[in-house]
C-alpha cells in the first residue's frame, strides 16, 4: 500500500459536484477579477474567523508582506518571532525593510513567552506570532506583552485555519491575521490564494488600496501599490469549501486521535504532538518527534522503504538559510530550534484518509525498532 504524506485529490472528489458548479458559474459569469465572489467569500471568511473585516489577497506572503506595511512597519525597526517557523513569515518582516528578532519556541512551537518578552527592546516594534502545524500559540500570554509593551501584534494563520485559544479563533488577537489558502492547507484553495483579517477599518481600507496597485478607484493610485487579488474563481471555490469546514475539521482531529490513542512507538524512539491547554489543535500537520537526528533518518528510510511518504516541517531553520546568512547567526544560535529542525517529522494526514491507510501507517510506525 502506498501512502502519501498528503492527498488534495481527495477534498476535491467530497465535493466535486459543488466545486464543478462553482467553477462552471464563474466562468459563465463573465466577471473574474473583484467581483462577487470575492466580495462574499471575504464576509463569509470573516464571519468565520469572528473578525470585522477580511480581505482577499493573492497568497499568504502577500497577507504578510502587506501586513507589515499597513502597520507602517520598516527600516530600522525590530519584529519579533519564534525561530522555527517556515521562512515566509521572516520574509513577510524583511520585505518591509525591518530586521527579525529570533525567539526560541516552546514545547508546542509556539513562541516561548518569557523569550519573547526578554526580547524587547526599544526598536521592537510588533512581534509576528506563527500557529504553526495547526495549533493556536499561548495568546493569553502574547498578548498581555504585546499590550503591555506598545506593539502591535501580527498572526500567522497560514496553517490554522479553525484553530482556537480560550475559545476564540486565532486571526482575531492581533491588530492583522494573515491566512494563506495554498492548495494543502485545510481551507485550500486550488491555486494561490490568501487573506487578511483585522477589526481597523483603516487597515482593511489600506489593504484593500495596497492590492490592487494601490488604487482605491480605477486608474487613480494614491501610493505605489502591489498586483495582490485573490481572484473571482478561487474565492468561489474557497466558499464551496468553507461551507464544510466543521466536518473538515472535525475528520482531521478524529484521525489525530486515533494517532495519539494507537501510535506505541518503541524503546521512546519517538514522541507523539503535546496539546497546548486552553487550544485546540486542527491538525495541518500530524507532527511527531524522534530522539535524535540519526533516529529521524532511519525512520524516513524505513518508511519509504514501506512506500509511506512523509514531510520535514522545516529542515533549516531561517536563522542558518542562505537567504538570510547577512543577519550573522551560526549554528548553535538557537539550539532548541535547531533541534526540532533536526527532529521533527510530519507523517500522512489529510482529509480523506482511510481507516485502512492510517492503519497501515500506525502499524508500520509501531514496528519500528527505534
Amino acid at each position: 500500500m502506498k501512502i502519501m504524506p498528503n492527498r488534495m485529490d481527495r477534498g476535491f472528489f467530497a465535493y466535486q459536484q459543488e466545486f464543478e458548479d462553482k467553477a462552471l458559474a464563474v466562468l459563465r459569469s463573465g466577471w473574474y477579477i473583484l467581483g462577487k465572489e470575492v466580495e462574499s467569500f471575504e464576509k463569509e471568511f470573516a464571519a468565520y474567523i469572528g473578525s470585522e473585516y477580511a480581505v482577499g489577497l493573492a497568497s499568504g506572503l502577500d497577507a504578510l508582506q502587506l501586513a507589515f506595511r499597513a502597520l507602517g512597519i520598516g527600516k530600522g525597526d525590530e519584529v519579533i518571532v519564534h525561530a522555527n517557523t517556515y521562512i515566509a513569515s521572516v520574509m513577510g518582516i524583511t520585505m518591509n525593510g525591518a530586521t527579525p528578532v529570533f525567539v526560541e519556541p516552546d514545547a508546542c512551537y509556539g513562541p516561548d513567552p518569557e523569550k519573547v518578552e526578554a526580547a524587547v527592546t526599544e526598536k521592537t516594534k510588533a512581534i509576528l506570532v506563527v500557529h504553526l502545524y495547526g495549533q493556536a500559540c499561548d495568546m493569553g500570554a502574547i498578548t498581555k506583552i504585546a499590550k503591555r509593551k506598545g506593539l502591535k501584534l501580527v498572526e500567522d494563520c497560514a496553517q490554522s485555519h479553525g484553530a482556537k485559544w480560550g475559545g476564540r479563533m486565532t486571526g482575531t488577537f492581533g491588530d492583522i491575521g494573515c491566512f494563506s489558502f495554498y492548495p494543502s492547507k485545510n481551507l485550500g484553495a486550488f491555486g494561490d490564494g490568501g487573506a487578511i483579517t483585522t477589526d481597523d477599518e483603516e487597515i482593511a481600507k489600506q489593504i484593500r488600496i495596497l492590492r490592487n496597485y494601490g488604487s482605491e478607484k480605477r486608474y487613480y493610485n494614491q501610493v505605489v501599490g502591489v498586483n495582490s487579488r485573490l481572484d473571482e474563481m478561487q474565492a468561489g471555490l474557497l466558499r464551496v469549501r468553507l461551507s464544510h469546514m466543521e466536518e473538515l475539521t472535525k475528520e482531521r482531529e478524529w484521525i489525530a486521535s486515533r494517532y495519539d490513542k494507537l501510535l506505541q512507538p518503541k524503546n521512546n524512539c519517538f514522541e507523539k504532538p503535546l496539546r497546548r491547554e486552553n487550544a485546540n489543535h486542527v491538525f495541518h500537520q500530524y507532527v511527531i518527534r524522534t530522539k535524535d537526528a540519526a533516529t529521524r533518518e532511519r525512520l524516513i528510510a524505513y518508511l519509504n522503504d514501506n512506500e509511506i511518504g512523509t514531510i520535514i516541517h522545516y529542515p533549516i531553520p531561517p536563522h542558518l538559510s542562505e537567504a538570510y546568512a547577512y543577519l550573522g547567526y551560526e549554528k548553535g544560535s538557537f539550539p532548541i530550534t535547531e533541534n526540532y529542525a533536526d527532529t521533527v517529522l510530519s507523517i500522512p494526514m489529510y482529509n480523506g484518509m482511510t481507516e485502512e491507510e492510517q492503519g497501515y501507517v500506525i502499524g508500520k510506525l509501531n514496528a519500528f525498532p527505534g
